[in-house]
């Protein structure tokens, strides 16, 4: 029984407990058994608190006894990304600056979620402050994937998707700023979504106006995550660009047909990014699917022309507003390419935020014109199978040598410039059994169009179904 609860979905969990067919506490004991036994492989949750977790549990199955009004989430375990302030919990920021900072109050993302009746369990794995798409740190080490031991969960949300993959928790939370939601969904065969920009309002945040990082939901399937963006979508009058739809429409069923809808299809991004031979195979023998599902499929790329202009200089100003001081005071306790990317920001004059600016408002331009084409755009989420734990990142793919920590991230940094919202969902294996991400994009705010599409993709296929073996 402990292990079949583990493999129920968010959404079936809700139902279960809110019925009472099963307790929150069972359910809550079902994951924390699954922890004890499998996360000291996986390394995805690095902070607990049991008692705290079994309190909120058993008071979540008197409030149903009782008869009161239940949130859409009651009773269900979730994780929340270590660089997200959890009150009275520990939150690191995966860094040795943080090792025993315990906020007093929870962040946006967090509150919303406690608000609708979800249970905290933990906090999963993150690399340093969230920099780069591998997650390791000097705090907890690195996490590894519940499909391959020794190789790397993606990032920086690794530990939440290796968490979900695992079946610690049937759902979590992440932020993306460069792909960080979409590339360990891709790597451990679960689903993420970046949201548009302000659909999930980001707060506190000491730049309110920046639309490059964004936070969102991960499951095991793209109704449980509609789900979660049910619950952390809606607008906050203090977050400057939160938009203004309430958030439980995204709750409403979702097709598993899409006849009539056009599909771009694109392998490489319109030949901007190097792909791994391995991962194209994969995705191309998916295209059949949304055929047979009604669409019409045609290889098509909008013009991204100043994707990478708007992304690293914007990028780069952030980091330098965020984490400059930091390096500035102790720069022995952060690491190298944080430093690095601090000091391009740095570097930066007013006119280079400026064309960056003026290149990301043609950017916006230019796909909002795609888009009057085309309902979705399909293409690659990862340019890179999972890799070592060991390597800190990849500097090449399909004979191409990166020129930096960034590069073998474009795939989806290219897509975060644009504002759109893109979901990762599991596309398939490859012939030894790694997985591969297909990234769902539409225009922006159209992020219920994302989880129509992948959900329908992810019913014909059953991709996401395959579990991995844990010892």
């Amino acid at each position: 029984m402990t292990d079949e609860l583990c493999t129920r979905s968010a959404t079936e969990l809700a139902a279960l407990i809110r019925g009472r067919e099963v307790s929150a506490r069972e359910v809550l004991e079902a994951h924390l058994a699954r922890i004890d036994a499998h996360d000291g492989q996986v390394n995805a949750i690095v902070t607990r608190d049991d008692d705290a977790a079994r309190a909120a549990a058993d008071e979540a199955d008197a409030r149903l006894a009782a008869g009161e009004a239940v949130g859409p989430l009651h009773g269900v375990p979730v994780a929340h990304k270590d660089t997200h302030q959890t009150g009275g919990m520990r939150t690191t920021w995966g860094s040795p600056l943080h090792r025993d900072t315990v906020p007093a109050r929870d962040e946006l993302v967090v509150a919303r979620l406690r608000a609708a009746g979800a249970i905290r369990v933990g906090k999963t794995n993150v690399p340093e402050f969230a920099a780069g798409s591998h997650t390791f740190n000097t705090l907890f080490g690195a996490t590894h994937n519940p499909y391959r031991h020794g190789l790397s969960a993606g990032g920086s949300s690794g530990g939440a998707a290796a968490a979900l993959a695992a079946g610690f928790v049937p759902l979590a939370e992440g932020s993306d700023m460069g792909g960080s939601l979409r590339n360990p969904a891709a790597f451990c065969n679960v689903v993420g979504l970046r949201p548009t920009p302000g659909r999930v309002p980001s707060w506190p945040t000491s730049i309110g106006w920046s639309q490059l990082s964004v936070q969102g939901p991960m499951a095991r399937t793209v109704t449980d995550v509609a789900l979660g963006l049910s619950v952390l979508a809606g607008p906050d009058p203090r977050v400057p660009i939160s938009l203004g739809d309430p958030g439980p429409a995204f709750a409403a069923p979702l097709p598993t047909e899409l006849s009539g809808l056009r599909i771009a299809w694109t392998p490489d991004l319109g030949g901007r990014v190097p792909v791994d031979p391995a991962i194209t195979e994969v995705l191309m023998a998916q295209l059949s699917v949304f055929r047979d599902l009604g669409a019409v499929v045609e290889e098509d790329c909008p013009d991204l022309t100043g994707a990478d202009e708007a992304f690293g200089v914007l990028r780069a100003w952030l980091f330098e507003a965020s984490f400059g001081d930091a390096v500035r005071r102790s720069p022995d306790l952060v690491k190298e390419t944080i430093r690095w990317n601090a000091a391009k920001g740095a570097e930066l004059t007013g006119a280079d935020v400026g064309r960056a600016e003026v290149a990301h408002t043609k950017l916006y331009e230019n796909v909002v014109e795609f888009f009057t084409r085309y309902d979705v755009l399909l293409a690659p989420v990862t340019q890179v199978l999972p890799f070592p734990v060991e390597q800190e990142y990849p500097t090449s793919v399909a004979g191409v040598e990166f020129d930096d920590y960034l590069a073998w991230m474009r795939s989806c940094t290219l897509i975060s410039a644009t504002g759109c919202p893109a979901l990762s969902v599991p596309g398939g294996f490859t012939p030894d059994g790694l997985p591969v991400g297909l990234q769902v994009i539409a225009a922006p705010r159209a992020d219920r169009q994302v989880l129509e599409v992948g959900h329908a993709f992810e019913q014909a296929t059953g991709h996401g179904l395959r579990r991995p073996e844990l010892g």
